[in-house]
């Protein structure tokens, strides 16, 4: 029987960028914050620690560094994502022998494979490294989904645990519960899919806003497990607004911007990613004053 790897709340960290690359002491203050919030586990070189431009030597590092330094505190998970398949296997294998506690694998973006294709490239990966695996299924990024079928058939194997669902699509979501049962935990993939999801089984979200807002992430993740539904719903309206304003622009984009005004050294964005335009910024201003971030 599986274990899933965390409940709660996960954050998708930030990396803290700087002129001249990472700053480490910066993301060590950023894990310390998590921790004090009440977050559960942290992934570390995902989308929104802008994974696709950090070096190999910048990816090793930052999976040593957060594990090292989170020192069991919180679940550490690695971001291996790539289309490149070997790629994947070897960002795996430093991330066990490193001591991360698991790995999240995103579709292969841009090949754009068969659903068989996408079966093989997860189980290449997990039948290599002994390591519990999240699949994450975001088409809006990548041009691909996974199919409830698929995740049945990948759902088999020991080191596959669960899936970060960022599809937005409940009928998948709910058609992947019925064909799967706890052979597959989900998280939800998105801030404001969380509650819904969690009402159908999830355990949890992986979260951009708890970058921001760790101890509001990790109490509706509390509020849902236990089953008190109405009360989740009430503070989730609470923040609704600001949950959909971090992603008023490209991930991370708005994000890092809202914990730079709200006093959190975020760093720079690296390119293709620029600084947010003055029309979204006004409104994400708006945004936080209205919680009172601000």
């Amino acid at each position: 029987m599986k274990t899933p790897l965390f409940k709660g709340s996960c954050t998708a960290l930030i990396t803290p960028l700087n002129e001249s690359g990472i700053d480490y002491e910066q993301l060590k203050r950023n894990i310390d914050y998590q921790y004090e919030g009440g977050t559960s586990a942290i992934v570390i070189c995902g989308t929104t620690g802008e994974n696709a431009t950090q070096s190999q030597e910048e990816h090793d590092e930052l999976v040593r560094v957060a594990v090292n330094h989170t020192a069991g505190r919180m679940c550490v998970i690695a971001g291996i994502g790539s289309n490149n398949t070997a790629h994947a296997l070897r960002n795996a294998q430093n991330a066990k022998a490193v001591g991360a506690d698991g790995v999240l694998m995103v579709t292969p973006y841009y090949n754009k494979s068969t659903q068989k294709g996408l079966i093989e490239h997860f189980l290449f990966v997990a039948d290599r490294v002994e390591i519990p695996m999240i699949l994450y299924n975001v088409p809006s990024r990548t041009g691909i989904g996974i199919s409830a079928e698929t995740y049945q058939t990948l759902s088999q194997h020991p080191n596959i645990n669960g899936v970060k669902e960022a599809s937005a699509d409940f009928s998948l979501i709910g058609k992947t519960r019925a064909l799967c049962g706890d052979d597959l935990f989900l998280w939800s993939g998105n801030d404001d899919n969380t509650v819904p999801m969690m009402a159908m089984g999830a355990l949890g979200v992986i979260s951009v806003a708890s970058n921001l807002v760790p101890p509001v992430v990790a109490k509706l993740c509390e509020l849902c497990l236990s089953g008190d539904f109405t009360a989740a719903t009430e503070l989730y309206r609470k923040y609704a607004a600001l949950f959909s304003a971090l992603f008023i622009e490209t991930n991370p984009i708005p994000v890092k911007t809202a914990m730079r005004l709200c006093g959190q050294d975020s760093g720079i964005l690296r390119l293709p990613l620029t600084a947010m335009s003055e029309e979204h910024l006004s409104t994400l201003q708006k945004r936080l004053h209205e919680v009172n971030l601000l």
